[in-house]
């Protein structure tokens, strides 16, 4: 078990060395995706979802950015169409 920490904490430097930048971004991409979680969660039935929506869009979009920088192609496709779908929600939220 302790051998599996040492290499996720291994595999956790080698990536911010490989590309810091995008470790930050990452990592504050992961931090609004939570906080919009726990936001929903505890104002559920009514979360402030015009504040939300564009903090989950930009959230995606570095997903998507990182994605394309580590040449994954299904991480792309996934926070891409998932910028689509947020936008396409929001839009539909400041119509309504």
């Amino acid at each position: 078990m302790n051998n599996i920490v040492w290499n996720i904490v291994d595999w956790i430097e080698r990536d911010y060395k490989s590309y810091p930048v995008r470790f930050v971004l990452e990592a504050l991409a992961w931090a609004a995706s939570i906080g919009c979680s726990v936001t929903m969660a505890a104002t559920v039935p009514n979360p402030p979802l015009l504040w939300m929506y564009p903090v989950w869009i930009a959230g995606c979009a570095t997903y998507a950015w990182a994605a394309w920088s580590r040449k994954s192609f299904g991480m792309l496709a996934n926070y891409l169409v998932l910028v689509g779908i947020d936008l396409v929600g929001l839009t539909r939220l400041v119509i309504a």
